[in-house]
């Protein structure tokens, strides 16, 4: 038999300065932002639409208000489990450069549906939001895999994903003083005119990946490849649906993806109404205060991130165990948070806005929670897991509103936002509790392709 040869092991030498990576991770998180600024203008705009004391104000009920803030996710869980197919497909550049120029029109022609076709177009365009936004995640996730090294991932991806914060929290801070300056009709033609600028930078800019940027480097794309292991066609393994689906491990991942997001989406939607129907806050300081959760949720993810990274790291927690803690501090914080701010009354202006504060902030702990889990149970099929748990934890987002316009029959009364926000507070404890009690970070069986069997040899 012969000896293989010798390999000669090439040290990956990092590029000096910044590279096209960090243009392409400029480029994803500032798109990120905008998707997510167009995601929930509409919860702050509606809270001026409806002002009767404002001229050309609509007379819609609650039940409509929360019809129009559910009906992004109607078209949102729709394309979730194919988006995922389609971004392998077609590329991430082309489908999520199609997303963001879809929602930047769509927002332009938000501000004069309600006069042409009521309630009911306002409903349409933004389920149009939602369908075309399906491919935000799929799109990001495949470009990261693209382009950025396994050495950079945690802090580059970090700092795409944190867009999303970001955006609804800048959406929320500016959008008052937008209305107050311009009417709530800017609110909308901002977000459409920002969008369509990064959609014009991101034609000339950015790219599917380093080998088709015209841009870049032969020494930044040879350490890309070199990092990732790009190195002839990858094998394409099949996806054991069944066996994903029976897993207990991930049903714990898909209960408390929906936790999170039954209690995410109830704020993110209801908060500006509650802050100004029942805490009397004015628009401008209801964009000020609403914001000022997701500002520090987005600096608590990175904490959360490096204190998770130490742990696991300096072995003085099991990675299994790290997940049970941070998602417990992302669930059970805010469960407590939620509880106290139900007690909140206008006199005490500090109490409701820290525990709005720690209600959203501290729920930064899911980050290194059960998101993180979908990797640990399967890396072959993390990008199937998140798609199925997207899906399932979306169709939450659009019941959650729903259930708060089915409790809340007066806007002014505290005591049945109260029911909303310990409902909200039960779903964050009991959904948490399954996830410590079946999740597990071991790698599944499912996860390998089954070995072929070795050809019949002669003894």
């Amino acid at each position: 038999m012969q000896k293989p040869e010798n390999v000669v092991k090439v040290e990956n030498v990092r590029p000096k300065g910044l590279g096209v990576r960090h243009l392409q991770t400029a480029l994803l998180s500032t798109g990120m932002i905008i998707s997510f600024c167009m995601r929930v203008n509409m919860s702050m705009a509606i809270v001026d639409m409806t002002d009767p004391r404002k001229e050309g104000s609509y007379d819609w009920s609650p039940w409509i208000k929360t019809i129009i803030l559910s009906s992004f996710f109607w078209g949102y869980v729709l394309l979730q489990i194919p988006s995922g197919e389609l971004a392998k497909r077609f590329g991430g550049k082309i489908l999520i450069l199609v997303s963001v120029s879809v929602n930047s029109i769509a927002s332009a022609l938000l501000p004069k549906a309600p006069s042409i076709g009521g309630w009911q177009l306002v409903c349409a365009i933004r389920m149009l939001q939602g369908l075309t936004q399906a491919f935000t995640y799929p799109c990001t996730h495949h470009l990261i895999s693209q382009w950025i090294p396994i050495e950079e991932k945690g802090v580059l991806g970090t700092f795409i994903y944190s867009g999303s914060q970001v955006g609804i929290g800048l959406q929320l801070m500016v959008s008052g003083f937008i209305a107050t300056a311009w009417g709530w009709q800017a609110i909308f033609y901002v977000n459409a005119t920002l969008a369509a600028i990064w959609a014009v930078a991101y034609i000339f800019l950015g790219s599917a990946s380093p080998e088709t940027s015209k841009i870049i480097s032969e020494q930044e794309v040879l350490y890309i490849q070199r990092s990732l292991g790009r190195v002839g066609e990858q094998e394409k393994l099949p996806t054991p649906w069944l066996k994903i689906m029976t897993s207990l491990p991930f049903w714990a991942i898909i209960i408390a993806h929906c936790g999170q997001n039954w209690g995410f989406f109830t704020l993110m939607s209801e908060m500006p109404t509650y802050l100004s129907k029942v805490l009397g806050f004015n628009l401008q300081s209801n964009g000020v205060l609403s914001s000022l959760p997701y500002i520090v949720m987005t600096l608590l993810s990175f904490i959360c991130g490096f204190i998770s990274d130490l742990l696991i790291r300096t072995q003085r927690m099991s990675r299994v165990n790290t997940r049970r803690l941070f998602n417990t501090i992302g669930f059970w914080g805010p469960a407590l948070a939620l509880i106290g701010l139900s007690y909140a009354t206008p006199e005490n202006v500090v109490l409701p806005i820290f525990m709005l504060t720690m209600s959203v902030g501290i729920n930064a702990g899911h980050f290194t929670g059960y998101l993180l889990a979908h990797i640990d149970l399967a890396p072959n099929f993390s990008a199937n897991l998140m798609s199925i748990t997207n899906f399932l934890a979306n169709i939450i987002s659009i019941i959650a509103p729903l259930v708060c316009g089915i409790v809340v029959k007066n806007e002014s009364d505290p005591a049945e936002w109260r029911k909303v926000f310990f409902i909200a507070a039960g779903v964050y404890f009991f959904t948490n509790l399954f996830f410590i009690r079946y999740i597990t970070a071991d790698k599944q069986p499912w996860n390998e392709p089954r070995p072929k069997r070795p050809v019949n040899a002669i003894c």
